[in-house]
């Protein structure tokens, strides 16, 4: 981004020193009137389609850095996405292994309660 605005200082310096020399030159200039509204009329026709050239560059550049930025956010909106199903897919992988220690530890817990509820109603004596 620092390179382009180097670019864009040294192309309005050109055409600020042009404009500038160029009316110097025609102050100065030994011509009469008629010769130097004549230069001046040239050089605007000619300042005329180095500016539109530099317009049109211009937006040829800006076009292409929204096209460059427009296809940067597709590839970190892409790479965003894979992320986010990758721990997604992780996640649910770890619920599972959660649900299946849970039920586990449940089934151990049940068959322990199942085996003291057998050893009480076999050791009370009955009447």
């Amino acid at each position: 981004m620092s390179d382009d605005s180097h670019g864009w200082e040294f192309l309005t310096g050109f055409l600020l020193g042009t404009v500038v020399g160029a009316a110097v030159a025609l102050l100065m200039a030994p011509q009469s009137g008629e010769e130097t509204r004549e230069v001046i009329r040239e050089r605007g026709i000619e300042l005329k389609g180095r500016a539109s050239d530099a317009t049109e560059h211009g937006r040829k550049r800006a076009e292409e850095l929204a096209a460059d930025t427009r296809k940067r956010a597709e590839e970190a909106q892409e790479r965003g996405r894979l992320v986010l199903e990758e721990q997604r897919t992780r996640l649910q992988h770890v619920v599972d292994e959660g649900k299946e220690a849970a039920q586990k530890k449940r089934d151990e817990l049940m068959a322990r309660f199942e085996e003291e509820k057998n050893k009480r109603s076999n050791s009370e004596p009955t009447a």
